[in-house]
């Protein structure tokens, strides 16, 4: 008898214990730290400001959309600082069961560096940094786009408007000045406004170009100053690769033409929005996430393109843009897909070399470009490393996602200089 109810309390015990595990999820006692209740992965994303940034706006669609579409829930934390905070929203994040963690700003690189160091089973993807490929952990990556092609089509509808400036009288040749305002004097910065410049140089030869620092990714204030400066030095058309609608909207109300990123502003700016390029980080996001989901590697440094669709253009705004500027933009970028143009041509600018500027470069006798040593494998000294030119032109987001064009070229002025910390 003694013997039967051992035999039964056991039973009882071993039921029970077993409801116990069911009710954690499984049978190691406690919950999937990186899945979500139906086994999706958790996935979160650090972004530098919130939805009143154009820039951080553009990443938060992004991780909505690509979510949406995996039917995963997004865990966003916005208002991170480019320090130590990037750390500790990462760790929270991992601590929240998060698998996968992105950050959208160059400045949070060291901080998701050092916490893909100290969680080695959660991937971290950077969008922007340089290190990846240098640093060559398993569970750290960096992502960007060719995004200077999307710039240089949105600067070839600058050049059509200001063609059509010249046409009606509004203003003459010599006049076809653009301004823009950049946030830092970094490689990103300059092979955006350059490659910007260039598309409006290929249309209306005649175009000049100032360009002004905040020293800032966003600074409404800031902005607003640059823009109106640019404007009363005699700019006739305002670009910028800042982040608020500071810009946009002193060019609205001084009836100046704008050439926007990271979204339209036509809504905001209905008489003087063109056009607007971006990058879409849609495809980059649901990549690394399902290669996250089926513990397949992710790419070190991935780079998007026009053809992958991570380079866009906002729809053209007909009441700001001049005749025929959607045609001229699908031929430019039916020639950039199909390689017969490249961006950065070196028969299509110079480059003056001296002490102050250009030092890594040489050119030929008539001052174009035959040789550049770029930074690309970056380190704190930014030492010249590598080869950039070749095939007759510079070789842009090649041997390295991040951009590292970063020369000064003719035709553009810097009203300032400003590098940041």
């Amino acid at each position: 008898m003694k013997k039967v109810l051992v035999l039964v309390l056991s039973l009882v015990m071993a039921l029970s214990f077993a409801a116990v595990l069911s009710s954690c999820g499984g049978s190691g006692g406690g919950d999937d730290s990186d899945s979500d209740g139906d086994g999706a992965m958790k996935v979160g994303f650090i972004c530098l400001h919130d939805e009143n940034s154009t820039y951080d706006l553009n990443f938060i669609n992004a991780a909505k959309d690509a979510c949406a579409e995996l039917g995963i829930e997004p865990q966003i934390r916005t208002n991170i600082p480019e320090g130590q905070e990037c750390y500790d929203a990462a760790a929270e994040l991992v601590d929240a069961g998060c698998g996968i963690i992105f950050a959208d700003s160059f400045g949070h690189e060291d901080y998701m560096i050092q916490a893909a160091k100290e969680f080695p089973d959660v991937q971290f993807c950077h969008s922007t940094g340089t290190k990846a490929h240098t640093e060559k952990l398993a569970n750290y990556h960096n992502a960007f786009a060719s995004i200077y092609e999307g710039r240089y089509l949105a600067g070839v509808a600058a050049g059509l408007k200001l063609n059509e400036m010249i046409e009606k009288g509004d203003i003459t040749e010599d006049k076809a000045k653009i301004g823009y305002v950049g946030a830092f004097t970094y490689a990103e910065v300059i092979s955006g406004y350059t490659s910007f410049y260039l598309g409006a140089k290929e249309v209306c030869p005649s175009a000049t170009m100032d360009v002004t620092f905040t020293g800032s990714w966003y600074d409404e204030a800031a902005e607003k100053e640059a823009a109106n400066k640019l404007m009363d030095g005699g700019c006739v058309l305002i670009s910028q690769h800042a982040d608020s609608m500071g810009a946009p909207t002193a060019c609205e109300k001084k009836g100046v033409p704008n050439v926007s990123y990271n979204g339209s502003t036509a809504e905001a700016c209905p008489n003087t929005f063109i056009v607007s390029s971006r990058i879409d980080w849609t495809p980059y996001y649901k990549d690394a996430i399902q290669k996250a989901q089926a513990g397949e590697a992710i790419d070190a440094d991935w780079t998007g393109t026009l053809k992958t669709g991570s380079v866009q253009l906002t729809e053209v705004n007909e009441k700001g843009a001049a005749k025929d500027t959607q045609a001229k933009i699908d031929e430019y970028k039916g020639k950039l897909e199909s390689g017969e143009i490249h961006v950065f041509d070196t028969s299509k600018f110079t480059v003056t070399v001296n002490e102050e500027k250009n030092k890594n470069a040489k050119v030929d006798g008539e001052g174009h470009l035959t040789s550049y040593m770029a930074d690309v494998d970056t380190d704190a000294k930014y030492t010249p490393d590598t080869e950039a030119v070749k095939d007759g032109y510079f070789h842009e987001s090649e041997m390295r996602s991040a951009p590292y064009f970063d020369m000064q070229i003719d035709g553009i002025n810097l009203l300032d200089q400003n590098y940041g910390d």
